[in-house]
């Protein structure tokens, strides 16, 4: 079996030449692997997904901190080695830019491909987190904090997949460094023909620093402007004072608010008030009477046990599981109400403040269902502190995804006709409440306070960098070591 060894400059080059339709396909193709991480459609045993925790070692001489991820699923499975300073180093020590490996190996353990990690890794996040930027309604207008890669890659992707709507884009930058130089150089660089296909080719860019004496007034601005906000800094403090989106006037448009940039619980991007405010419930009957954009009543994750134990915005905030859905539960969700929604007439109803009111006119009779993780147990049969899935990973779940007896999707009964009157109006109200809650779901992720946040999964460079491989097999890009591994001894 062949090795593919791929350098960071020919995977950022097979990257800055994938087309709308090969983004769109990767988005897919990571949102079925998070699906599959998320519901536990399988046990490990079957050899589906196995997440281990990260190992991390910090050095003090350096300054360096070391990452080591690993995973498991049906593509293979894969190690990530990543090296990054810490965000407790010694500021006289040199600073430490991410880099790294990823080593791929197929199902039966034979490495097929070394990857160098650094593009892979912001390309694979940012990837994450356009699988809910493609759900929005409207993306004319991006701030970003930070101007690294983790940056670049995020106003990257949102170019390809939504370009002909973006008009401005903001970054935010803690001074005027050569990644702040470089970044808006990148994307003047880029050819007017690429502009032009993707429909950014009159979107303007700025950047601004602490440093300008309006910083103040223009970083509100920006971000009461904005549709998505990226967050891509290792931060140990907030980056904008909450008020900025909590009072009457920041909350009066709903955004994408996605943070990437801390991984640790000394680390934070968001202030407690911001995340405090989208997990709030009300009591029922409750009205308001100011024009707000909708909340969701959660926080969605990548992980649900990485973000417990290593997102420091969550960790402060005192947040619980049930205020917290992973990525991969709501994607799928999603398309599940679309189908609904494609197969019988919507129903029309009046806005709710949060998502977890709305379910509570459900009975959720399967308590691993999808947002019974987010919502606690009273979406389930009462008994969610046992649903805890362990550190490995491993899954407690086990099912297809279409069994599922989850929140916004319900079965069709072909023989309606058969039923009873009583059971006839019973199925009825069910059919009503159900309609209601997907368009809520559905008005939640277009246009509501929409959070990510995001402290990174193995999983995700495995099924990127296999689909990387691939790509670069396509272009004849990258060095193929023929004979790397011995063929597979024949079965007895």
């Amino acid at each position: 079996m062949s090795l593919t060894v791929l350098s960071d400059e020919q995977i950022r080059g097979l990257l800055e030449s994938l087309t709308r339709n090969e983004v769109e396909e990767l988005v897919e193709t990571l949102r079925g692997a998070l699906h599959e991480y998320s519901t536990s459609t399988q046990s490990m045993e079957d050899g589906v997904v196995h997440q281990p925790e990260r190992t991390v070692v910090h050095s003090k001489t350096t300054g360096a901190t070391t990452l080591f991820m690993p995973s498991f699923s049906t593509f293979g499975h894969a190690i990530k080695v990543v090296t990054i300073s810490s965000p407790l180093a010694d500021s006289k020590l040199p600073a430490i830019r991410p880099t790294g490996s990823v080593t791929l190996y197929s199902p039966q353990g034979q490495p097929t491909g070394f990857l160098h990690a650094q593009t892979l890794t912001a390309f694979r996040t940012a990837l994450a987190s356009s699988c809910l930027l493609v759900k929005r309604a409207s993306v004319r207008t991006i701030t970003v904090f930070g101007s690294g890669l983790q940056a670049y890659w995020h106003i990257r992707l949102a170019l390809m997949l939504r370009g002909d709507t973006i008009r401005q884009v903001f970054i935010i930058s803690r001074r005027f460094s050569d990644n702040a130089r470089d970044i808006l150089q990148k994307f003047y660089c880029i050819r007017q023909d690429v502009k032009q296909r993707e429909g950014w080719e009159q979107a303007q860019f700025s950047l601004l620093t602490p440093g300008y004496g309006e910083y103040a007034r223009l970083e509100k601005e920006h971000m009461r402007a904005s549709d998505v906000i990226y967050c891509c800094t290792p931060s140990t403090r907030d980056l904008f004072d909450a008020s900025i989106l909590t009072n009457h006037e920041g909350r009066r448009k709903g955004r994408l608010i996605v943070a990437v940039g801390s991984y640790t619980p000394q680390m934070r991007e968001l202030p407690r008030e911001l995340l405090l405010q989208a997990t709030r419930t009300h009591a029922p009957g409750h009205m308001h009477y100011h024009k707000h954009a909708t909340e969701g009543g959660v926080i969605v994750v990548d992980t649900l046990d990485g973000a417990l134990k290593e997102a420091g915005e969550i960790m402060e905030a005192g947040l619980e599981p049930k205020q917290l859905v992973e990525l991969g539960e709501l994607v799928m969700i999603h398309k599940l109400a679309r189908e609904e929604e494609e197969s019988q007439a919507s129903q029309s109803s009046t806005d709710v403040s949060s998502i977890s009111e709305s379910v509570d006119k459900l009975d959720l009779t399967l308590p691993g269902s999808a947002m019974s993780t987010a919502l606690g147990p009273e979406a389930g049969n009462g008994n969610g502190s046992n649903n805890k899935r362990s550190s490995s990973r491993s899954p407690s779940r086990k099912g297809s995804s279409a069994s599922l007896s989850l929140p916004f999707h319900h079965q069709h009964n072909s023989s309606q006709g058969s039923l009873n009157p009583v059971d006839q109006q019973q199925q009825q109200r069910r059919s009503s409440s159900t309609g209601y809650r997907d368009h809520h779901l559905a008005r939640w992720l277009t246009v509501g306070n929409v959070i990510y946040k995001s402290v990174g999964l193995g999983l995700m460079d495995l099924v990127v960098g296999f689909e990387i491989v691939r790509l670069a097999g396509l272009r004849g890009l990258g060095s193929r070591v023929e004979g790397f591994s011995a063929p597979l001894a024949p079965a007895p």
